[in-house]
Order: C-alpha cells, then sequence, then structure tokens
C-alpha cells in the first residue's frame, strides 16, 4: 500500500465523519456546517490535486503496521470537529469568520504553492526560487497548516491546537529541514536560503 492511498482515504472520508457527527449528535446549527464546508471541500481539493498535480513524496510504499498508524494518526484531525459538535458549543460569528478567512488563505498558499511547484519541476529540475517560493521556503507548508489552524480555531477548543503543534514537530519541520538537505545539491541554494524563511518571510536587514 501507498502512502497516498492512506492519506486519500482520510481526507476523502472527511465530509462523511463530520456529517456522521452532526447527525449522531443531532447538531445543525451554523458552526458545523460552516466546518463540514470548509473540511469537506478541503478533502475534495485535496483529491483532485492527487489528480491533477500529486506530491510524488507520497508515493513511497508503507507496510500494513504503518498504514494503520498512519491513518489512526491523520484521524487525529478529526478531534475538531467531534469537540466542535458533541460539545453543541454557540462559535460566534467572529470566530467563524475568522475561520474562514484563515482557511482561504491556507487553501490559496497550500494548492497554488504545490501547483507551482509541480509544473515547475516538471518543466525543468532546478531549485525554485521565484513566485510563491521567492521569500518563504515552505510556503505550502504554511498554507496546510493555516488550514488546519481554522479547523481548530472553530472548535473553540485547545486540543486541535495541539495536536496541530504535534504534528507540525512531529511531521512538518523534518520534512521542511529534510527539504532543506536535498536542496544543498544546487550551488545556488545557500544564497538563496539566506534570503529566505523556512516557514515566513525573512526580515532581512
Amino acid at each position: 500500500m501507498k502512502l497516498n492511498q492512506i492519506i486519500n482515504l482520510h481526507k476523502g472520508l472527511t465530509a462523511f465523519v463530520v456529517l456522521g457527527l452532526m447527525i449522531f449528535y443531532d447538531n445543525f446549527t451554523i458552526a458545523p456546517f460552516v466546518y463540514l464546508a470548509l473540511h469537506g471541500t478541503y478533502g475534495l481539493l485535496w483529491l483532485l490535486k492527487e489528480k491533477i498535480f500529486p506530491d510524488p513524496y507520497f508515493k513511497e510504499k508503507v507496510n500494513f503496521l504503518t498504514s494503520v498508524t498512519g491513518f489512526i494518526f491523520l484521524g487525529s484531525y478529526w478531534v475538531a470537529p467531534y469537540i466542535l459538535i458533541s460539545s453543541q458549543k454557540s462559535v460566534p460569528n467572529i470566530v467563524i469568520a475568522a475561520s474562514i478567512s484563515i482557511n482561504i488563505i491556507g487553501v490559496f498558499l497550500h494548492f497554488a504553492s504545490d501547483s507551482q511547484k509541480y509544473f515547475s519541476l516538471k518543466l525543468k529540475k532546478d531549485l525554485i526560487k521565484e513566485g510563491f517560493f521567492k521569500n518563504v521556503r515552505n510556503t505550502n507548508y504554511l498554507g496546510e497548516i493555516l488550514i488546519y489552524l481554522s479547523f481548530a480555531i472553530i472548535s473553540l477548543s485547545i486540543i486541535p491546537i495541539a495536536i496541530l503543534a504535534i504534528f507540525f514537530f512531529v511531521v512538518f519541520l523534518p520534512r521542511m529541514y529534510k527539504k532543506d538537505k536535498s536542496l544543498t545539491k544546487y550551488t545556488s541554494f545557500e544564497e538563496y536560503k539566506t534570503k529566505t524563511g523556512l516557514l515566513l518571510p525573512k526580515l532581512n536587514d
């Protein structure tokens, strides 16, 4: 089994899980619907991305135990909708608006930068130093973090934020450092690195 199949399964099931929680807890207030729209649409966009500009990193094969462990690990992202829906929380409009805004920015950065990376490398295997990667080396990861931050915010709970922090230090950060290491094969990387930030724009003197 390949890693992308585990991820795709999780992304594809998300809308059904959220809707199932809404039905089970009989919670059809505005916040769960907004969450369903945001997270469910993100799952759909991810599946479309896999068809149009997939990430070759996720094509690696994993054993059965890793597959199950990985799916459970990804399942922790469903804690946010569970808390939001089961608690019957009344989410302030300003929080809903903030969540939507952060999600839109995250989706834009994540998918647009991944698209640039995929098609640029398809044309020429070289260091990408323009567009979304002019000032930030991992714009796609920044976008993904913002997406999951928007889900955590609307849940009104610190637990999804803690889960996101765990993913950041266990998954995102190591992969960003691994990417940096792989880019050292390009002679211009060291100069590029001094002018860019790992995850946020660098404040140059």
